[in-house]
């Protein structure tokens, strides 16, 4: 699992080193993508496993197996993410690894918190969510 989480780091960092700009991506697009993200951490606040797994791609899924699997592991590993005092999305970036799009999150602990999430559209072509990486934001105070 930790080489998972180290691959997924780099992936992401490769994406957003070498991305372009969010112009890259139509309105629609952006939107879909934060709308996607919005409705997975929704369905978090309200422990909707089955509403929240919905919206991880194909490969997240296939991990985890089932809801309440994916579940746990985020009230366990993210709680920022979980439960989020406030979020804003911030940069949206194309990169050769993939598209990243990057959310600001307080905690529940106060702490703010980069979440990097990785997208990538799913056979019908809408947008899911195939990663989450946090780490400190670089703006201070919330």
């Amino acid at each position: 699992m930790r080489r998972r989480a180290v691959a997924a780091l780099l992936f992401l960092c490769a994406a957003i080193g070498h991305g372009h700009a969010q112009s890259d991506l139509s309105a629609a697009d952006r939107m879909a993508i934060q709308g996607v993200i919005t409705r997975q951490i929704d369905a978090f606040r309200r422990d909707d496993a089955e509403a929240a797994f919905a919206f991880a791609s194909p490969g997240i899924q296939a991990q985890f197996g089932t809801p309440e699997r994916f579940l746990d592991m985020v009230r366990r590993a993210y709680p920022a993410v979980h439960r989020p005092r406030a979020m804003e999305f911030t940069g949206l970036r194309l990169g050769d690894g993939g598209t990243v799009q990057e959310v600001e999150l307080v905690g529940p602990d106060g702490a703010l918190q980069l979440a990097l999430y990785s997208m990538e559209r799913d056979a019908a072509g809408a947008w899911r969510i195939s990663g989450c990486v946090l780490v400190p934001s670089a703006r201070v105070g919330t």
